[in-house]
């Protein structure tokens, strides 16, 4: 099963804390962001990581060399100097994940959902993981019906977290673009698969959610 780990955005909303470094190694609970996702997909069975960098993309190259201290094949798509935000990170990447579905997983996120739970054949084009909103996004994203993401209230928040056919990227062409409107069109076509995790989630989207996370996984000795 091979895997991706999108690394390569700037973390605006970080700063100063990413102006000399890639937001997935920022540490929570003593450990870089991207070393909890590199541990959980090794465990779930994964061989292969493909991760995409941009901005200090030299520091995450550095630290993850070729994923051998996870057990890992870690492979590197370079992005240049601009990121090409979600679904363009993974049309790119497309060449080194093969033609067999995978999952993908953000790098800015931190939680306790066990990725072996991942289809690793979903039913449609996709398949993604649900949240319970947080408080900075009490709208949501989806709403969850019979296994399947649906354009309709109450709706639960995309975590970042998916499994993916390549036929999901089909006809679009390198460059950069959004993953939610290709995940809007699946599930108005009855082909978004999705899950409800109602374990610990969060979006490290700030310093402050990232302290919150910090002392939090301090508190339980992490994990």
């Amino acid at each position: 099963m091979h895997a991706m780990i999108l690394a390569a955005g700037r973390g605006e909303r970080m700063r100063p804390l990413t102006d000399d470094r890639p937001k997935p190694m920022l540490c929570a609970g003593g450990r870089p962001l991207i070393d909890w996702h590199l541990t959980a997909l090794a465990r779930a069975g994964v061989t292969r990581v493909v991760v995409n960098v941009a901005w200090q993309g030299a520091r995450l190259r550095e630290y993850l060399g070729d994923g051998g201290a996870w057990g890992l094949e870690v492979t590197i798509s370079d992005e240049g100097d601009s990121a090409l935000e979600t679904g363009g990170g993974i049309r790119r990447a497309l060449p080194l994940l093969g033609e067999a579905p995978f999952w993908v997983v953000n790098g800015d996120v931190w939680t306790d959902f066990d990725p072996a739970t991942l289809p690793r054949e979903p039913a449609g084009d996709a398949h993604i993981v649900l949240v319970d909103n947080p408080g900075h996004h009490p709208e949501g994203d989806f709403g969850l019906r019979d296994g399947r993401a649906v354009e309709a209230p109450p709706r639960l928040t995309f975590a970042g977290i998916g499994a993916y056919r390549p036929g999901l990227f089909g006809g679009r062409d390198d460059g950069a673009f959004r993953l939610a409107p290709l995940l809007r069109d699946a599930a108005a076509a009855g082909r978004l698969g999705a899950t409800h995790h109602r374990g610990a989630w969060c979006d490290v989207g700030t310093p402050e959610r990232l302290k919150v996370l910090d002392a939090w996984l301090s508190r339980r000795g992490g994990a």
